[in-house]
């Protein structure tokens, strides 16, 4: 009897370890990247510019070639005073690209690498909606978003849930320490249960799907999603905008989805 009661532990501790084992060495293989080495304009078979909007993030997006540029295997986006487009009556405007009706993520996870420089009123972001859902309802998820000159980034998670009902548990957002001098890898883990993100590979916090009659919490295993990548400048969060420190740029390196198997 104590022969088979020690048997059945080494069972049941050797699954355990072979359950956590499995989830820590969950394999990801490498299924979409963009290095930016285009000589000339970024690949519009996989990226297009934003348009101009009503909200804080997109009221001073622009077509303009002077927000854009490739350098040295980055794409550059700027925010800039406008000086040059007489027909536009914005004081400001700004580049940002996004894979809408070209690319969209699953589960896995999505990895960015940029500099961001700063600037008072900067407001750079990297995130994901949710392709051919109206916004709350599909989600946002977002990768990282930076204000000003600050040594933080935010990332954080919207939904039905969390923007209408205004739901605060689980909690929802959280921020980290990036080096604001150089480059950094902000990255995001899509999984049925959850949503884990990252900077520079430390783990900053999970968003879980949980058990709640509130509708909308967790919209992220039903949809995909497209990715935006745009410098802003003011509005209600970051502030003013100076001037005098205009032009402001980021530098984004790559963007690599690897797949979970």
């Amino acid at each position: 009897m104590k022969h088979k009661k020690l048997l059945s532990l080494f069972f049941c501790v050797t699954m355990i370890v072979s359950c956590v084992s499995t989830k820590k060495t969950q394999k990801m293989v490498l299924n979409w990247e963009e290095n930016f080495n285009q000589s000339n304009s970024f690949d519009t078979s996989r990226w297009s510019k934003i348009p101009r909007g009503h909200s804080d993030w997109d009221r001073h997006m622009s077509d303009f070639d002077s927000c854009y540029a490739l350098r040295d295997g980055k794409l550059i986006l700027r925010g800039i005073i406008n000086k040059s487009v007489p027909d536009d009556t914005a004081r400001y405007i700004t580049g940002g690209v996004y894979t809408k009706d070209k690319v969209a993520f699953g589960f896995g996870r999505l990895e960015i690498r940029a500099k961001l420089n700063g600037a008072r009123g900067a407001w750079p972001a990297f995130w994901l909606l949710s392709q051919g859902m109206k916004w709350p309802d599909g989600g946002e998820i977002d990768i990282m978003e930076r204000l000003n000159s600050d040594s933080i980034a935010y990332q954080t998670v919207h939904s039905h849930y969390t923007y209408v009902l205004k739901m605060k548990e689980p909690k929802h957002g959280s921020t980290g320490s990036i080096n604001p001098n150089d480059f950094n890898t902000y990255a995001v883990e899509l999984h049925p249960d959850s949503l884990v993100f990252f900077i520079n590979n430390k783990k900053t916090f999970t968003y879980p799907r949980i058990q709640t009659d509130k509708e909308g919490q967790f919209p992220f295993d039903k949809y995909k999603y497209y990715l935006l990548l745009d410098m802003q400048l003011g509005g209600s969060w970051v502030g003013k905008v100076y001037p005098e420190d205009l032009p402001v740029e980021m530098e984004i390196d790559w963007v690599k989805f690897y797949e979970f198997k």
